[in-house]
């Protein structure tokens, strides 16, 4: 039985996480974890929550706290704490400040549940991630963002709606930035278990129109509606079932990478991962040249953002207390 802690649970993402991952077996408590000054929106959250769950017959606890210390017994903390994304904003505009953010949390989580499982989804989440390892001090593979996985789900919709098939018969992945450098795998994309360029009708997909829809999706809805919740919100929920259920499926999340992808290291970045209770593994791939080349200008991407957040957080002098 798992305790899951969401910080950051009074922003709409994280709120109904909290009622996805409620409905999955084995998580015997969710816990809200807010900043102080949110007692009474916890409180009225997770009253509202209980309303739910006795409504739809879930037997899962619901608790809140604005102190770190309850931060401890949490098998997996989800930290989705940080401004939200505007329309007009991409998601590394908003760097350097949710840095700040995601840096004090981190030596919370390193302070008080060393045991934990740390999965980022703060924005942007390739830098967030490699923010939170180095600041929580764990272990890398239990440091991992959601990265690329909504994105890939997005591809998959797409390919589903051009060939007409059940989404569930297509099988691909976006590696890469979560933002505009994603990188679409289509060596690796099958339909029905054939590879999509043994299928007549791949000539005519509209590949870089599918790639668009993925990469503005985000903005659209946020234009739209004010933000994305549901889709982000299930897809967090799907990592955490697999987690809870220990499934070893491999999905593409954020990880730290030293070797796994033709020798490009030292960066977290949206990759093929083995999700475990014991954290996320990055699997080896190797890639085509056009792949090869894109991820490396993704990774490069990343990785200058990151330099450049660590930097400033070096000199705002954010230490562990």
């Amino acid at each position: 039985m798992v305790k899951v802690t969401i910080i950051g649970a009074t922003g709409q993402v994280g709120s109904y996480a909290a009622h996805a991952i409620s409905q999955i077996p084995h998580v015997k408590e969710v816990s809200l974890f807010g900043r102080d000054g949110n007692q009474l929106f916890l409180e009225g959250l997770a009253r509202d929550l209980k309303d739910s769950f006795a409504a739809r017959g879930t037997n899962t606890r619901i608790s809140w706290s604005c102190d770190e210390k309850d931060l401890r017994g949490s098998e997996i903390i989800i930290l989705a704490s940080g401004a939200a994304r505007k329309s007009d904003q991409n998601r590394l505009d908003l760097a350097v400040d949710n840095a700040r953010i995601v840096a004090g949390y981190a030596e919370k989580i390193g302070r008080n549940a060393s045991e934990t499982l740390l999965f980022v989804v703060s924005n942007p989440v390739d830098v967030m991630t490699a923010v939170a390892l180095r600041y929580s001090n764990l272990p890398p593979h239990r440091v991992f963002g959601l990265g690329t996985h909504l994105d890939s789900m997005r591809l998959k919709s797409c390919v589903a709606e051009f060939f007409n098939v059940h989404v569930s018969e297509v099988h691909t992945r976006i590696i890469g930035e979560h933002g505009d450098s994603m990188v679409p795998l289509w060596s690796a994309t099958t339909i029905g278990g054939i590879q999509i360029n043994n299928l007549p009708a791949f000539s005519h997909i509209p590949k870089e129109e599918m790639m668009e829809r993925v990469k503005t999706s985000g903005s659209l809805i946020i234009r739209n509606k004010g933000s994305t919740v549901y889709g982000p919100g299930d897809a967090i929920a799907t990592i955490i079932r697999t987690i809870v259920e220990d499934e070893h499926r491999i999905l593409t999340v954020s990880a730290f990478i030293r070797k796994e992808v033709h020798d490009i290291g030292s960066v977290c970045i949206g990759v093929p991962a083995r999700i475990t209770r014991g954290g996320a593994f990055p699997v080896p791939i190797n890639l085509s040249d056009d792949e090869l080349e894109a991820f490396r200008f993704s990774t490069e991407q990343i990785r200058e953002v990151t330099h450049h957040v660590f930097k400033t957080l070096e000199e705002d002098e954010i230490r562990p207390v």
